[in-house]
């Protein structure tokens, strides 16, 4: 099939080079020329593991096209995917904005039949809203399906290419149809596709990852209290996973969740809620506690020296998790803030994520070429993300370069009795303090 994505941000630019991996023709339309330009050049503007390939293979094979003109691309698509930005507004609400840009225009193009798919995450309602705006511009016939995405960054190929689930939310067959031609390559495979209608294909979206928002905060707070009682959240953690009806994943303690996606749609819905005259008190509460949760380790390090003030901080890890370049929400942005406030002087390290801290934070902090400059006369060091790089450290190379030998690991990477025999001050999340 021929399908149109606008929109070449994370979700889009994934999406496009996987429909086009399962043999569809695809044309990604941005407006930013000089980001249209460098895909077309057969450069990807993000960090995604296999990405790069997924995306070079299909360019060969002429199946993956990028053009900032929509126009061109609906002469040869009848199929078109909005993967479109919906930031947060101040008061949490999700912004519709491009989303109705640009379905206004494709009203005004419109010459024959049109699917047009919103693979954003937007609030209940928005396909009806999209439907009344088009059916304003056109007497065109035409259908808006919600096929909301579900990609971990860092495993999005994977994700996108063995889905768990394909959510589709429609009000006629025609697009029900269309849609399973769409994902045949993958149902064939096995993926199961479920069929709703649009509003609760929008909250299903909204639903799951404010689940998995509160499961990650739940345990958090679980492990905050093991540190009271003395229990070690690592077995709780286990014992916890074994049941099958909890499950064994997203129950890492750490330093909270970030990301583009949990904060936003944990807003979003909260806000969604308030609109209708309803309250979510548990992912207020969420929300509250997941802010607190970013800088907890702060506290424990100015504890450990006494005072921040132009003591030298060393922290690993700057993107929001592993296997991304995406800092939007992260921790270790929060970390840095509450860190200079005191009058810390911080030097920070991460082989993906460090451009983007640049043009956040400049010569606010001190940049280093590998993880153990970074730690160079440090007097302590704080882990704000589980890169692979970091689990396996030469404590003997740390213990040479650190003024002190105390790290504050936000992602519990170590074995406590390892440290302990290292000699290390170390201070995880919801296990026992090593005081070296």
């Amino acid at each position: 099939m021929d399908i149109t994505i606008v929109g070449t941000g994370y979700v889009g630019l994934v999406s496009g080079t996987c429909l086009a991996d399962l043999g569809h023709s695809v044309h990604c339309v941005d407006i930013n020329k000089e980001k249209v330009e460098m895909m077309q050049n057969g450069k990807v503007p993000i960090y995604e593991p296999q990405l790069e390939e997924v995306f070079l293979r299909n360019i060969k094979g002429g199946r993956l096209f990028f053009t900032t003109d929509l126009s061109e691309a609906m002469k040869v698509s009848n199929v078109i995917f909005l993967a479109l930005p919906t930031p947060p507004g101040e008061d949490g609400s999700a912004d519709l904005s491009y989303v109705l840009k640009v379905a206004a225009q494709i009203g005004e193009l419109m010459t024959e039949y049109t699917l047009i798919v919103n693979k954003s995450t937007v609030p209940v309602g928005t396909a009806e809203t999209v439907k009344n705006l088009v059916k304003s511009k056109t007497n065109v016939p035409f259908d808006v399906v919600s096929n909301p995405e579900f990609l971990r960054e860092g495993y999005a190929v994977e994700d996108f290419m063995n889905p768990e689930r394909v959510i589709v939310g429609a009000g006629s067959q025609k697009a029900f149809e269309i849609m399973d031609k769409i994902y045949l390559p993958l149902t064939h495979a096995g993926a199961k596709l479920i069929r709703m209608d649009e509003k609760s294909s929008e909250l299903t979206k909204y639903a799951s990852n404010s689940f998995l928002a509160t499961k990650i905060t739940f345990m958090n707070e679980i492990a905050n209290y093991c540190e009271r009682v003395g229990a070690d959240v690592d077995k709780v953690r286990m014992g916890m996973g074994s049941d099958e009806r909890i499950g064994n994943r997203f129950l890492f303690p750490g330093i909270g969740y970030g990301g583009s996606c949990f904060p936003k749609d944990v807003k979003a819905l909260i806000k969604s809620g308030k609109e209708v005259g309803y309250t979510f008190e548990i992912l207020e509460s969420v929300e509250e506690i997941n802010q607190r949760q970013k800088t907890i380790l702060v506290p424990e390090v100015e504890k450990y020296l006494g005072t921040l003030q132009d003591k030298q901080i060393a922290i690993w890890g700057l993107a929001f998790k592993e296997n991304t370049d995406d800092i939007r929400e992260a921790s270790s942005l929060e970390i840095i803030e509450k860190l200079l406030e005191k009058g810390a002087k911080v030097k920070v390290y991460d082989s993906i994520a460090v451009e983007n801290v640049k043009k956040v934070l400049g010569d606010k902090v001190s940049y280093a070429g590998n993880m153990y400059d970074c730690t160079e006369g440090a007097e302590a060091l704080i882990i704000a993300t589980e890169w692979g790089e970091f689990r396996n450290p030469h404590f003997s190379i740390l213990e040479k370069k650190m003024k002190n030998k105390a790290i504050f690991d936000g992602r519990n990477l170590y074995d406590l009795d390892e440290l302990a025999a290292q000699g290390f001050y170390y201070k995880s999340i919801g296990r026992k303090l090593i005081k070296g």
